[in-house]
């Protein structure tokens, strides 16, 4: 047998991504005439953080529900670990976690003793609560009691509750929301960790797009209840062919004029800012040049690109 061909093999089963998410057509209407989600069809790698975008009311939270399990799912059109969902209920909550609604805390207990209640009901170790206090960093407040905690702090002791039975999916609605920014670091870090040391895959949704872009492997991005986009970060990127720019420039208006003139897209978005839509970024240096040479006085010049341009071009297209 041909040792290098055996490797080779053994080296693509062993490294080939599978689908922990996976839904076909997935419809969703509270009316005859509303439609929240239409023809929904996700894949969500094993292993990933996949950031799931949209604009408010783009049926984001929806979605989550569906999937959870929280709102049925009546034509089967979800596969979570290979199967259909419905066929799982309920032992399959012991595979997974989640945080979709406001964290249910008792606010009377301590930290320890919230996550003492979970383990009982699910009927989970008790040893492993000071495991996981560890894992989101609130060993220090165990015996503090929930209602003197932060909502940073909270917001951690609830992603703590449903780590606590070990899952291999945990699902996150708006993990960050109402946090100062030294919180939304802390919990964006916390996911990271999550994910690489402890190999769980995070489907999370949120609307603040820097978080997502420097946290998740893959995005999906919807509008109006449609998918719009899915695959990685790079994918995304190249999937645009043009490149925007943005000019500080003076008598920005009269310089926009002139521009639409000629064929140039324009956009002006403030005071002495211009957006300018071009083919490629070789078509820069050329474009600047041929600014000055006619007597513009430039101050600044720059690419707009990253997950919020490309965003707001998928939701308004």
């Amino acid at each position: 047998m041909n040792l290098g061909f055996f490797l080779t093999f053994t080296y693509i089963n062993t490294f080939k991504m599978e689908n922990i998410i996976q839904t076909s057509n997935l419809n969703f209407h509270y009316s005859k005439h509303k439609s929240i989600i239409e023809n929904l069809s996700i894949n969500v790698p094993k292993g990933s953080i996949y950031g799931f975008l949209g604009p408010n009311g783009a049926g984001k939270s929806t979605t989550m529900r569906l999937l959870t399990g929280i709102i049925p799912d009546d034509k089967n059109a979800i596969k979570i670990f290979g199967s259909e969902l419905n066929e799982q209920i309920p032992f399959i909550f012991s595979k997974i976690g989640a945080l979709v609604e406001s964290p249910a805390l008792y606010l009377h207990l301590s930290g320890y003793n919230n996550l003492l209640y979970i383990a009982k009901v699910k009927n989970i170790n008790p040893d492993k609560i000071d495991e996981v206090l560890e894992l989101v960093e609130l060993t220090y407040a165990k015996n503090q009691k929930a209602k003197q905690y932060s909502l940073g702090m909270k917001q951690r002791l609830a992603i703590a509750m449903a780590l606590l039975g070990e899952p291999e999916l945990l699902f996150l609605d708006e993990p960050v929301n109402g946090l100062d920014p030294n919180g939304i670091v802390e919990i964006r870090k916390l996911l990271i960790k999550i994910n690489k040391e402890k190999g769980v895959t995070i489907f999370v949704s949120s609307h603040l797009l820097s978080e997502i872009e420097k946290m998740c492997t893959h995005i999906g991005i919807i509008a109006k209840g449609k998918l719009k986009f899915e695959g990685t970060m790079n994918q995304l990127s190249t999937s645009f062919n043009t490149c925007k720019i943005e000019i500080t420039i003076d008598n920005a208006s009269d310089w926009q004029k002139k521009l639409n003139e000629n064929g140039v897209k324009t956009q002006l978005n403030e005071a002495n800012k211009i957006a300018v839509l071009l083919n490629t970024k070789e078509e820069i240096p050329t474009f600047i040049k041929k600014l000055i040479n006619e007597g513009a006085l430039l101050y600044e010049v720059k690419i707009l690109e990253g997950l919020e341009e490309w965003f707001m071009n998928l939701i308004e297209n």
